[in-house]
């Protein structure tokens, strides 16, 4: 039976998944650890250094809870980032079957980054909550919203940066050490509402600025984040960065195939 273009996609998205859950999980004998590691070193070291500057509450919220999610929703950002813009290049020995496409890689990457960082993000919260970090969850709606658009933005990102990666590799490589400082100027770990205005009016134009505030402020009602936070404006630059990615591929799916 001829199957639909639909149930094509769907299988190889499905293959795709599982190998690259395979891979991402197993491929080392730390691999699995240091998803967890990670972000828990990050956190671990920013709380002590927080309380050794006798800080204990940020923007109205205990310093331990601004953190975690600051940090975990950089985190989603940016390991869905990095991933989704290596997976040409990883995965060009699958292009030899037409069915498999560049951005079917990209796609499947940053699923599959998303459902594990979720899973370390609840295992985390629960370990914080252990420890006495109360988790609250005052506006989930807006919540989910942070976290889709950073997920969003970093789709775009991935489906961008993988093209530039393949065609001018010193590019996609500078692109890559941007992640540190994009940490810094978005708030993950010093609190944006603090910065003049001046200043802040700048650091704002960073889309992944509004997704860490908004992660911040669906879990606390009190949380006093930056004036300046707009969903509006986070869902409007991950769709310009998507449909940029996406025309990208399009484009020059044929040099990404053959590079």
């Amino acid at each position: 039976m001829k199957r639909s273009a639909l149930r094509v996609t769907l299988d190889v998205w499905h293959a795709l998944l599982l190998r690259e859950a395979v891979s991402r999980m197993f491929a080392r004998r730390s691999a699995l650890a240091w998803l967890l590691i990670e972000p828990s070193a990050y956190i671990g070291l920013m709380v002590l250094l927080f309380l050794a500057l006798r800080t204990r509450v940020v923007g109205g919220i205990d310093v331990g809870l601004w953190l975690a999610g600051g940090l975990l929703a950089y985190f989603l950002f940016r390991r869905t980032a990095t991933q989704g813009a290596a997976a040409i290049g990883a995965n060009r020995a699958l292009f030899t079957y037409r069915q498999v496409l560049p951005v079917d890689t990209i796609l499947t990457r940053c699923i599959l980054e998303a459902v594990l960082m979720l899973l370390v993000s609840a295992i985390l919260v629960v370990a914080l909550a252990v420890l006495g970090v109360r988790f609250t969850l005052d506006e989930p709606l807006l919540l989910i919203a942070s976290l889709f658009g950073l997920w969003l933005t970093a789709v775009g990102w991935g489906l961008c940066v993988s093209v530039a990666n393949e065609l001018v590799p010193e590019v996609g490589n500078v692109l890559g050490m941007l992640m540190m400082p994009l940490m810094l100027v978005s708030g993950a770990v010093f609190p944006l509402a603090a910065v003049p205005t001046h200043w802040r009016d700048y650091l704002m134009l960073n889309p992944v600025a509004h997704g860490v505030e908004g992660v911040r402020a669906g879990l606390s009602g009190i949380y006093h984040h930056a004036p300046e936070l707009s969903m509006g404006y986070l869902f409007e630059a991950a769709l310009v960065l998507v449909f940029l990615g996406l025309a990208l591929q399009v484009r020059l799916r044929f040099k990404l195939v053959t590079s």
